[in-house]
């Protein structure tokens, strides 16, 4: 019968102490079998489902206090210790988005005023689902280009100009569009209550409603692991890439040109290209703006950055700027002497609520699959960052729902696709936010500026958002001074994040984070492809065993080599595993064999030629030629899992050096590869396969079987 031995703890010290034998003794664990843990995952399974089915009412109020976290945190909210940091930094957030969501609209090919529809809903609605107590929620740069990517290709389908009209105004009756389920004309001719941007706002809304119902199903599913196949150097990589985009995109408006915005593979290239063949076209005026409020922006932001420790709250140079631009620009009337493209005009207080246009979901469902994901892994990334840094825990599932409401129920408030965002974050964090209470005073600051003051900012300039938006690309743009430290640290890494940032600018966001991804996962098959082999000594005194080549003053037990294997293995790296260990040995059963055979041969020949000696004589004489060592043992603790393949090869190792007279026993085998050598009958009544926890306990074991044999064999003993 198989022996699988699990060997017990070794003497205590104080056991040694006391002069008793310091001989290990072993004592057999046996380990369930494969049917008895069958039976046993089976009640834990039906244990599990009743309890997860039963209905009762401590668990109906767990489970609403868990899909709503304010009913949690609010009630226990110190509102004199908590209160002044909440507001002050809600107040600073929502002055620096007010901004930001006028400039971000244009990357995403939509109105003004939608970009502060988004970031209001989007603070309210995470107050009400989030975990995290720091995180600002809102418009967030490079969704916006995915989003606008979208847009103009649906917009441009349906066949509108790709950029507005700058005589076309926004007018609430325009929202409503006509139902096409009775109507069998063109697409074109359906929406004759819907104007270029009215159509914009429906196809981001869909886009948004669709990412939303993605990311909700994650959570429901709790299939938040998605995210661990965007590293932190592919993400890093992404947003530079798509930083180049964003970058290109605004161009445009720095120089006043009126061309049209690229899409699909390339489009960064072609979009410079257009740049430089409407050059002379250049509007003076929006480029002396530009000019003027780089000058202002950048060198406001680094002392920003610079003193942010000495400073209470950031200067909001940002509005500033805002400000100061529309006085500019309505008092010199830039639109009627230069020509100058402005925002126009901007409704205040809300529109009627419009549900997505159902007959575009097929169009832009994997479009929204990208958005879905990139939205979800950057929330929870920095949820998950900032509660480490300030001592709490967040939900990853509970985070995908927060962000998937709000971006599904926005989306029938004419708003586009949300997540969090570092910098709004850290200027939220370094102005004494304690809880989401500040997405909420950020939320009305913003609702002041929907009902009141949003019809001011009529004659700003779009130069001015571009200059925004380009300034706020400071971040992304720094990640390579990085390079030469991430390069030290990891060049795996560094490679990745080059491949997919390449991609991403080059060639188009989707298709440049799906290139990041495939790249990375070959990265880690390759690295597995190839591990680390390498043979493994003893430290004198102790029961450790590492690489000898890693380490000095290691020793190796005479007769015995350890080898140990640092992947899993499975079909891809089954013949590295092979060839690596007979690299490191030295041995290789079937040259071994191979020799045997034909020096049997030869010399078979040789002695019936010249002498017709006896055969056995020569038999005897090969087979008792020592060989290196008579026992392996292969240290499987890095070793994660095996498949089909890696089963086979762990059999045929063991045949083929059993068969040249030497043993293969495993050490540290986890549950996993135990349970995988158990289906695979690794092990078989007239084999002694042996188990062991560690590798000291598989060389003890070695030497004693081996020092018995030799007794057994009529050597000499002690």
């Amino acid at each position: 019968m198989a022996a699988e031995v699990e060997l017990n703890h070794f003497q205590s010290a104080s056991e040694m102490a006391e002069g008793e034998d310091d001989e290990h003794v072993f004592q057999p664990m046996m380990f369930l079998e494969p049917q008895e843990m069958n039976i046993a995952m089976k009640a834990l399974l039906v244990k599990k489902v009743k309890k997860t089915c039963s209905c009762t009412p401590t668990k109906v109020k767990d489970l609403i206090f868990s899909f709503l976290p304010v009913l949690q945190w609010l009630p226990k909210y110190k509102l004199r210790e908590y209160v002044l940091g909440d507001i002050m930094s809600g107040v600073i957030v929502g002055i620096l988005l007010v901004p930001q969501s006028i400039a971000y609209s244009l990357l995403a090919g939509q109105e003004p005023i939608y970009g502060l529809y988004t970031s209001f809903f989007a603070s309210i609605i995470y107050f009400l689902f989030g975990t995290s107590r720091h995180i600002s929620v809102g418009i967030f740069g490079v969704l916006c280009l995915m989003v606008g990517q979208v847009v103009d290709r649906e917009v441009q389908r349906a066949g509108y100009d790709i950029e507005p009209s700058v005589h076309s105004g926004l007018q609430r009756e325009m929202v409503i569009y006509v139902n096409t389920t009775t109507l069998a004309v063109n697409q074109t001719s359906q929406l004759l209550l819907c104007d270029r941007s009215c159509y914009a706002i429906t196809v981001g809304a869909t886009v948004t409603f669709i990412a939303g119902v993605y990311q909700v199903a994650m959570g429901f599913f709790q299939v938040g692991f998605v995210s661990v196949y965007l590293s932190d150097s592919l993400l890093s990589g992404f947003v530079t890439g798509a930083s180049f985009t964003i970058l290109t995109s605004q161009v445009k408006y720095l120089l006043g040109l009126d061309i049209p915005r690229s899409n699909g593979i390339g489009s960064l290239i072609t979009t410079w290209i257009n740049i430089f063949k409407n050059i002379h076209k250049t509007n003076i005026c929006d480029l002396i703006t530009s000019f003027l409020c780089l000058l202002v922006l950048i060198p406001t932001k680094e002392l920003n950055e610079h003193f942010k420790s000495r400073l209470k709250a950031p200067i909001p140079i940002e509005l500033v700027v805002v400000v100061a631009a529309t006085l500019a620009s309505h008092f010199g009337k830039l639109k009627e002497n230069y020509g100058s493209s402005v925002a126009g005009h901007i409704p205040t207080g809300f529109l009627p609520p419009q549900p997505p246009k159902w007959d575009l979901i097929p169009s832009v469902a994997m479009d929204a699959l990208a958005i879905a994901i990139i939205g979800f892994a950057i929330t929870v990334s920095l949820s998950e960052m900032f509660a480490k840094k300030h001592g709490y825990t967040v939900k990853a599932n509970q985070e995908m729902y927060a962000i998937g409401f709000c971006n599904i129920i926005p989306s029938f408030f004419h708003c586009f696709t949300t997540s969090a965002a570092l910098a709004k974050t850290l200027v939220k964090e370094s102005t004494g936010c304690r809880t989401q209470i500040s997405g909420v005073v950020t939320a009305l600051v913003i609702l002041l500026v929907l009902l009141l003051i949003a019809p001011l900012f009529y004659s700003l300039q779009k130069c001015v958002l571009g200059v925004i938006t380009i300034v706020n690309l400071r971040g992304a743009l720094r990640k390579f001074r990085d390079l030469p430290k991430m390069w030290h640290l990891s060049k795996v890494d560094t490679v990745i994040w080059l491949v997919t940032m390449a991609a991403s600018a080059l060639l188009s966001t989707e298709i440049g984070l799906l290139i990041g991804v495939c790249f990375s996962m070959l990265c880690v098959i390759v690295r597995t492809q190839r591990p680390e082999a390498p043979l493994l000594g003893w430290m004198v005194e102790t029961e450790i065993y590492e690489s000898l080549f890693a380490y000095k003053n290691l020793k190796t037990k005479p007769g015995i080599v350890v080898f140990r294997f640092e992947a899993p293995l499975y079909y891809i790296n089954k013949e590295c595993f092979k060839s690596t260990l007979y690299k490191r040995t030295g041995v290789n059963p079937a040259w071994v064999k191979a020799a045997k055979k034909k020096a049997s041969k030869r010399m078979l020949k040789e002695t019936m030629v010249n002498s017709g000696g006896n055969q056995a004589d020569v038999t005897v004489q090969l087979v008792t030629e020592p060989l290196v060592f008579h026992t392996l043992v292969i240290d499987c603790c890095a070793i994660q899992f095996l498949d089909t393949a890696g089963i086979h090869t762990l059999k045929e190792i063991c045949k083929d050096y059993g068969e040249i007279g030497i043993q293969v026993l495993l050490a540290q085998c986890n549950t996993s590869v135990r349970s995988s050598l158990h289906r695979g009958e690794y092990f078989k009544k007239e084999e002694q396969n042996l188990l062991f926890h560690s590798v000291h306990q598989a060389v003890d074991f070695a030497l004693g079987a081996h020092t018995q044999s030799g007794c057994r064999e009529g050597n000499n003993c002690v």
